[in-house]
C-alpha cells in the first residue's frame, strides 16, 4: 500500500489542463502535469484494500471493470510513493509494454473500480502511469530487446495497439519479427485515429525507435493481402488489422460531397499536422455536424475547432446521461454519467454552449449543388435542420475490413470479428489479435490481445 491513511491525508489532485481557449489555437498535448513529488502523494492514495478490484479486469453490465492488463496497481504506486521509480517502471511493465499510451489515452476502468471511489474520489492510476513511463524514458531505464532471435521469424501485420504488444513480446520470447504496415507511419489507429493534442505523436515515434534498436523491422506502404505470401519466410503471421469497416448510414444524401466518414477525416487532419499535407477535408469556415456522441466525435469536435470552423454540433442518438450514479449503475461498474470531454469544454468556451444534441436520429443530408448543405434529424420527436458544410460520422465500426478478411480467406463471425481457436484462425499459424478478433474496444484490450497473441504463437512454434 502507499501511505498508511494517505487516502484521508491527501485529495485526488490531477494536473490542470491548459486553459481551453488558448489550447484549441494549437494541436500540442492539452494536459498539464504535476511535479514529482506531487505525484508520489497521489500515489500515496493507494489504499491497502486487500481485494484491489483496480486490477481485475473483468466486464460488468458490458463494460470494463479494473484493468483489463492485470497490472499490479497497488504494488507500483506504494514503489512510486517510496521513491522506488525505477522498481515501480518495472513492476508496471510486467503487464503493460506500453504505458506511456495507456497513460494518456486509455480511460482508466482501473479508476472507475478503485476502493477509494466509494465514498470519495479514486487514485490517480492512470496519471502515475504516465509519470513511472516519462521517468523510464528519460533516465534510460527502459533497456532494449537484445537477442538473436533464434526462435525464427514472426510477421505482424499492422502496429496499431495490439500489433506494438505483440511485437514486443514477440522479442521478449526470443522471435525475429517484421512488421508490415500499410500507412507510411507506425502506430495504426493512435497514430492517425487520436489527434495529436491527445496522443503527441512523437510518444509513438519514441517507442518504435526504441523497438527498431531492439532489432524490430517495419515495412511502411505495405499492404498485406494475401497471408501465403508470408508463410515461406515467417513461421506464424500475427494479424492485427484493427476493426476499420466504419458504420455507415443509408438515408437520403448519404453519397453528397462533404459527407465522410471520422476516421477518414482525422486521419487527414493528423496528417496535416505532422507532414504539412493539406487535408481534402477540412472544417475551416464551415458549419460542422458529427453523428456520433462518443469519444471519436468528441476528437472530432476539437480537431474542427481547430481548424477554425465555423459552429461544431455534436448529434447522438441517446439519451442524456445522468449527472451522476444511478442504483442500476453501482460500484465498481464503469459510472454511466455525464462527461464532458476536452472537445466539448472548448466548444463550450468558444461557442457558448455544449455541442451535443441528444436523442438526435438523422433522417437525411440536404444538399445544394451537390455538397452537402445540412443536416436533418429528429430530435425527441421534433423535426430539426442543422446547417453542415461538412458532416462526419462517427458511429463506431462494424468489424475487420470485408475486402481484407475475403483477400485472405478468413472466416467472420455475425459481428465481422474473425472466427478463432483461442487466437489461431482458420488458417495454420495465423493468428489473430485486437479488435480484428474482439471487436471495437478499448486500446488497454487491445493491448492485452496482442500479449496473449504472441504466448499463443510462441507455444505454438518450437
Amino acid at each position: 500500500m502507499g501511505r498508511l491513511n494517505g487516502c484521508l491525508i491527501y485529495d485526488r489532485r490531477e494536473a490542470d489542463d491548459r486553459a481551453a481557449t488558448d489550447r484549441a489555437r494549437d494541436w500540442r498535448d492539452i494536459h498539464g502535469s504535476l511535479t514529482l513529488d506531487e505525484q508520489r502523494e497521489q500515489a500515496a492514495r493507494c489504499m491497502d484494500c486487500g481485494v484491489p478490484f483496480c486490477h481485475g479486469g473483468r466486464a460488468l453490465n458490458g463494460m470494463a471493470s479494473g484493468c483489463p492488463l492485470g497490472n499490479l496497481i497497488p504494488e507500483f504506486n506504494d514503489l512510486l510513493y517510496r521513491r522506488l521509480d525505477r522498481a515501480a517502471l518495472g513492476r508496471l511493465s510486467l503487464t503493460n509494454p506500453l504505458p506511456e499510451m495507456t497513460g494518456r489515452v486509455c480511460p482508466a476502468p482501473c479508476e472507475a473500480a478503485c476502493l477509494c471511489g466509494l465514498n470519495q474520489e479514486s487514485v490517480t492510476i492512470r496519471a502515475n502511469e504516465r509519470c513511472l513511463a516519462e521517468m523510464g524514458f528519460g533516465n534510460g531505464w527502459l533497456k532494449r530487446i537484445e537477442n538473436n532471435g533464434r526462435r525464427g521469424n514472426i510477421a505482424v501485420v499492422g502496429s496499431g495497439p495490439a500489433g506494438l504488444a505483440c511485437v514486443i513480446r514477440l522479442r521478449q520470447l526470443g522471435f525475429s519479427v517484421t512488421v508490415f504496415e500499410r500507412d507510411d507511419r507506425p502506430g495504426g489507429l493512435m497514430m492517425y485515429g487520436i489527434p495529436n493534442m491527445k496522443l503527441e505523436k512523437d510518444v509513438i515515434e519514441r517507442r518504435t525507435a526504441w523497438m527498431e534498436g531492439s532489432g524490430v523491422r517495419f515495412m511502411l506502404n505495405t499492404e498485406v493481402t494475401d497471408v501465403d505470401a508470408l508463410s515461406g519466410e515467417f513461421g506464424a503471421v500475427a494479424l492485427c488489422c484493427g476493426a476499420r469497416e466504419p458504420r455507415g448510414l443509408s438515408v437520403e444524401g448519404s453519397g453528397l460531397d462533404g459527407v465522410a466518414f471520422a476516421v477518414e477525416y482525422l486521419k487527414q487532419a493528423t496528417k496535416a499536422v505532422i507532414s504539412g499535407v493539406a487535408p481534402r477535408l477540412d472544417a475551416s469556415g464551415k458549419d460542422v455536424v458529427i453523428l456520433g456522441g462518443g469519444d471519436t466525435g468528441n476528437d472530432c469536435a476539437a480537431t474542427a475547432i481547430r481548424q477554425g470552423c465555423r459552429s461544431v454540433t455534436q448529434l447522438e442518438i441517446l439519451k442524456e446521461p445522468p449527472r451522476s450514479r444511478e442504483q442500476s449503475n453501482p460500484w465498481p461498474e464503469w459510472p454511466r454519467v455525464l462527461k464532458v470531454d476536452y472537445g466539448h469544454e472548448e466548444a463550450i468556451a468558444l461557442q457558448g454552449c455544449d455541442p451535443r444534441v441528444y436523442e438526435a436520429a438523422t433522417e437525411a443530408f440536404i444538399g445544394d449543388g451537390g455538397k452537402v448543405s445540412a443536416v436533418r434529424a429528429r430530435v425527441r420527436g421534433e423535426a430539426r435542420e442543422f446547417p453542415a458544410g461538412l458532416a462526419l460520422l462517427a458511429m463506431g465500426f462494424v468489424g475487420a475490413e470485408r475486402g481484407l478478411v475475403r483477400a485472405m480467406g478468413l472466416e467472420t463471425d455475425e459481428r465481422g470479428r474473425l472466427r478463432t481457436r483461442g487466437y489461431e484462425s482458420n488458417l495454420r499459424n495465423v493468428f489473430v489479435a485486437g479488435d480484428m478478433r474482439r471487436g471495437q474496444s478499448l486500446v488497454v484490450w487491445a493491448i492485452r490481445e496482442g500479449v496473449e497473441a504472441a504466448e499463443a504463437i510462441g507455444l505454438s512454434q518450437p
